[in-house]
């Protein structure tokens, strides 16, 4: 699975929406979207933000592992 569809999918399971997201690891929503829309990958910073506030490892959010 790539990280746009495992950050989307972590999203919706969480029950949040995109604007949520992007203010409780503070950037900009249009930052976040490019992010689900596969036209950018996070930072590292912005990674363990993404990874933290899902609670899953940052392997996970890129594919690394199914384990999170």
């Amino acid at each position: 699975m790539l990280f746009k569809e495992r950050v989307r999918a972590l999203r919706k399971e969480k029950g949040e929406t995109q604007v949520q997201v992007a203010a409780a690891i503070g950037i900009a929503e249009q930052h976040y979207q490019r992010f689900e829309g596969g036209v950018n990958l996070p930072n590292l910073e912005n990674a363990w933000k993404l990874a933290d506030h899902f609670n899953v490892t940052i392997d996970y959010l890129v594919g690394r592992t199914n384990d999170r």
